[in-house]
């Protein structure tokens, strides 16, 4: 059985490759290197720790074969929860909200997971995020059986990216100065971090949070872009073990992704668009020839309709953008 839940579709989780970036920033003197999660098969990092959530409940005997899944998620956690539940021969429910990206919830329906909407934010919040729990708790009770993996607060998330991610880096490179992640459960950063900070490294940990998220006590405001930031202050969050936090603006996380794609030819979402900008906001104030890793989350296709269309960004930011403006903006 073991076999079973390690094979086939899931045995390509992980051991994704460390590219260098040899165009964005050449400037700066710093070594950039690129942690290429979105070549996970699912296409993002939440591969990782969906793998390990469903495992470790399979390995304890909490699901099997014809268990119902049920997860809160804007869009990767869902899809990875998907892929798997699928090999593994259990039913998938994510429950969504209106900022799921309609090409995100096709790649859902195409991959067997049934979709439950809230339409409603959280009256006591205004946030979507507490109502989707409280839709999950609601389903939980009326489906005998079902399961609630809780990627806010199950453990298994975080460790997922101790036991792999920052342990391949470490693996990849004989030298890791900075780490750039992307926050919103945070479980990708404490597990690097819990790494980094049990194993004796020196690495620096950077969290790369978006203007509006409440994550590290900044004011709650409009966020354009899910998978980046929180309205909610998740159990994760923490910053003993975190050397340096940045936020950045939406417009910064457009353009970050913009640049990636024009001088590297990667196209990625925008939470690493946020990671790229935070880059070259703080570039300045890193020791030259630093080796810096970013984590790259998720593919960019998943933003065609919003990152990457002009139409798009005409309409929600009254301006348009083209390659003098990206050039600009890298400097």
């Amino acid at each position: 059985m073991g076999i079973y839940i390690n094979g086939g579709i899931l045995s390509a989780i992980g051991r994704t490759p460390l590219i260098k970036l040899n165009h964005l920033f050449p400037a700066s003197g710093l070594e950039i290197y690129a942690k290429m999660e979105l070549m996970n098969p699912g296409g993002s990092s939440k591969d990782r720790p969906a793998l390990r959530m469903i495992q470790e409940a399979w390995k304890e005997g909490k699901i099997g074969p014809g268990t119902v899944v049920i997860e809160s998620s804007s869009g990767n956690m869902a899809i990875s929860l998907a892929m798997i539940c699928k090999y593994l021969k259990m039913r998938f429910i994510s429950v969504i909200d209106p900022r799921t990206t309609e090409f995100n919830i096709r790649i859902l329906k195409a991959s067997g997971a049934e979709i439950h909407y809230v339409t409603e934010p959280d009256p006591e919040t205004g946030e979507f995020l507490p109502a989707r729990l409280k839709c999950v708790q609601r389903l939980l009770s009326d489906i005998p059986g079902s399961f609630w993996p809780n990627q806010y607060a199950n453990v298994n998330n975080y460790m997922s990216h101790y036991h792999t991610t920052m342990k391949e880096i470490v693996e990849q490179l004989p030298r890791v100065d900075y780490l750039f992640c992307g926050v919103s459960t945070c479980g990708t950063i404490r597990g690097c971090a819990e790494y980094a900070k049990g194993h004796g490294l020196s690495t620096k940990l950077v969290a790369v949070d978006s203007n509006g998220s409440v994550i590290f006590g900044g004011n709650k405001g409009e966020r354009r872009f899910p998978g980046l930031g929180a309205g909610i202050v998740p159990p994760f969050a923490t910053t003993d073990k975190i050397d340096r936090i940045v936020h950045v603006s939406d417009w910064d996380i457009l353009i970050g992704c913009r640049a990636l794609a024009l001088k590297e030819s990667i196209m990625v979402g925008a939470s690493t668009g946020g990671i790229i900008a935070a880059v070259k906001q703080i570039k300045s104030e890193l020791t030259p020839e630093s080796v810096c890793v970013i984590i790259l989350h998720d593919r960019g296709e998943r933003y065609l309709d919003t990152v990457y269309s002009d139409a798009w960004v005409e309409s929600e930011f009254g301006r348009g953008i083209t390659e003098n403006t990206i050039m600009r903006w890298i400097g």
